[in-house]
């Protein structure tokens, strides 16, 4: 059975990307139990073994760790997969209040790229 995974690109740019991404909150925030990392990062392996080139994430899943489960796990694989993460939400209190601006932005992205360890975020 050929299970070759259709692409898409994104807008005008030629970035492609697997028409099926993996979005990733539940491997460390929201669900109930938080899953094994290891068997997390396995799913993602096989996940980019199979064709899929695009991973979603956020700066608050976890928060944070789940940004740091996908930069361990797309390390071997960064210069083929997509990452997309989301900002404009910081930890106040304890609780998560939304803030876009321009130096809330700043934080958060140089945050990510370093919790993602990569120099990109797509």
């Amino acid at each position: 059975m050929d299970t070759k995974i259709q692409k898409r690109q994104l807008g005008k740019s030629c970035l492609e990307v697997s028409a099926i991404g993996l979005g990733c909150m539940g491997m460390s925030y929201a669900y109930g139990e938080i899953p094994d990392k290891k068997e997390m990062i396995s799913l993602i392996h096989s996940a980019v073994e199979n064709g899929i080139t695009l991973f979603d994430t956020a700066e608050m899943y976890g928060p944070f760790t789940n940004e740091k489960l996908l930069g361990k796990a797309l390390a071997p694989y960064r210069d083929h997969v997509v990452i997309a993460t989301k900002f404009g939400i910081k930890l106040q209190d304890d609780k998560q209040v939304q803030d876009s601006s321009p130096e809330q932005i700043r934080k958060s992205i140089e945050g990510s790229l370093k919790r993602l360890n990569t120099d990109i975020i797509d």
